[in-house]
């Protein structure tokens, strides 16, 4: 689907608060309430929006350390790869999973409450993934910008 001009606008007032009020959203953008909801429907319908939440603070909640790892895999045959895939989708710990290019075959985004925890979970679940074979960690020292969505142009 094409977005035209008034659906990028929708999707950028989305994008810094989406929890506007529909009456609120179609005053940003120029358009009648009725209009602004049939498409932010459509936005959804077409999964252009796949959803809406809370954007939490980890600490807060508990979760002091924030880890990314670089995950090597032992074989690089498609049904180990999709093996570890399927394995990290059960672990709560991992937030994110990206099956990238370069050195590492996977960048994992791990939260956990300390570095006590971090050694239990490299220990107990990390290295017991199916096919991997190295692991690198880098601690989030800051984070300094960690937008939930890319830019809408």
């Amino acid at each position: 689907m094409k977005l035209d001009k008034t659906d990028i606008m929708i999707l950028n007032v989305l994008r810094e608060d989406g929890r506007i009020p529909n009456t609120e959203l179609a005053k940003k953008i120029g358009l009648s309430p009725g209009p602004t909801l049939e498409r932010m429907k459509k936005l959804e319908r077409n999964g252009t929006i796949t959803g809406y939440y809370a954007k939490l603070d980890a600490e807060k909640i508990g979760f002091g350390v924030q880890t990314f790892v670089e995950a090597v895999l032992s074989r690089h045959k498609k049904d180990n790869i999709l093996e570890f895939m399927e394995a990290v989708k059960n672990i709560p710990e991992i937030i994110g999973c990206y099956h990238i290019t370069g050195k590492a075959d996977f960048l994992l985004k791990v939260y956990v409450e300390n570095i006590k925890d971090y050694e239990d979970f490299l220990l107990h679940t990390l290295s017991t993934l199916p096919g991997l074979q190295h692991v690198e960690t880098f601690i989030v020292m800051r984070c300094v910008k960690n937008e939930p969505n890319p830019p809408v142009k």
